[in-house]
């Protein structure tokens, strides 16, 4: 735990530093030692170990007051990518969700309009029955293995699933949460929810929807990354990257253009461009040292 207290007092120092004067360009720069080991120690484990310090202190670095109140708060992609990490802001999965209540009835509005066979649905004896009354009977019935569009079976629904698991795994959400989100939302919100009321629900979508969803929506994760971080461009353009990333994350790119995400996330990336590390390993009298170097300019 030495290193641990060392490194937290010269971040302290650090951060005192800037404080004290914004408009000069401080330079800091600090080794963290650990305990020798026996050189029959794993050099791997070693080397392991002093990744492990350097990550440390920079996540330290990315949670403190100082740095979320010039940069703001730390996301995933501010991270090393990780499917277990978790920063889940929920204010942000609400506004999500709420959004998403709209497009599914904006969506709802634009399928009845669409021919019969276009959504399978028989909407002339959907008529003879009742709002609550037709929903509480597909709910019973089902589900079934339908007979729906190939394009809307195969296509469209893992696309609305991946666009349900990047409506978490951007608000901080690791790939299990986010798969649970998305198994709440196609089966809950859509398959028993809006869809019940025209059809019954259908055995494909419930499968399809999360699973491949999700997986196709850890894919779209991994490249939104990449676009934010080269500063939200893709091939050097900004147009593009933006378009993409609308495009793998339609529902946090959409409300994040109102709350300036965007703009953050480019700020962000900046400023941790100029945090750099590197850890090494020496040997010593009693067997090898291992330890870290994290320069950080303001």
């Amino acid at each position: 735990m030495r290193w641990i207290c060392v490194a937290m007092a010269m971040l302290h120092v650090l951060f005192a530093a800037a404080s004290q004067n914004q408009d000069s360009v401080p330079e800091f720069a600090g080794t963290l030692s650990l305990d020798s080991i026996d050189v029959s120690g794993s050099v791997s484990a070693l080397q392991d170990s002093a990744n492990t310090a350097m990550a440390f202190n920079v996540d330290t670095i990315m949670m403190s007051d100082e740095f979320r109140e010039k940069f703001g708060s730390p996301t995933l992609y501010d991270f090393p990518y990780s499917r277990t990490r978790s920063l889940p802001d929920w204010k942000r999965l609400w506004i999500n969700t709420a959004v998403l209540v709209g497009a599914g009835v904006t969506t709802m509005v634009v399928l009845e309009s669409l021919p019969a066979d276009a959504t399978a649905w028989n909407k002339t004896e959907n008529a003879k029955v009742p709002l609550f009354k037709r929903w509480v009977r597909n709910v019973k019935a089902g589900p079934v293995w339908d007979k729906d569009n190939l394009v809307f079976n195969y296509a469209l629904h893992p696309y609305a699933g991946a666009a349900y698991y990047m409506g978490a795994r951007s608000c901080g959400f690791n790939c299990w949460g986010s798969f649970v989100y998305t198994f709440c939302i196609s089966t809950f919100f859509w398959e028993y929810g809006f869809e019940a009321f025209n059809e019954i629900p259908s055995v494909q979508d419930l499968v399809i929807t999360p699973v491949l969803g999700s997986l196709l929506g850890e894919g779209f994760y991994l490249i939104k990354r990449k676009i934010v971080s080269d500063g939200y461009r893709l091939w050097g353009s900004k147009v593009a990257g933006y378009a993409v990333a609308w495009l793998v994350d339609p529902i946090n790119e959409t409300i994040g253009y109102f709350r300036g995400d965007q703009r953050k996330a480019s700020r962000r990336s900046d400023a941790l461009r100029g945090l750099e590390g590197s850890s090494w390993i020496a040997p010593s009298t009693n067997g090898l040292q291992c330890g870290i170097s994290l320069t950080y300019t303001f």
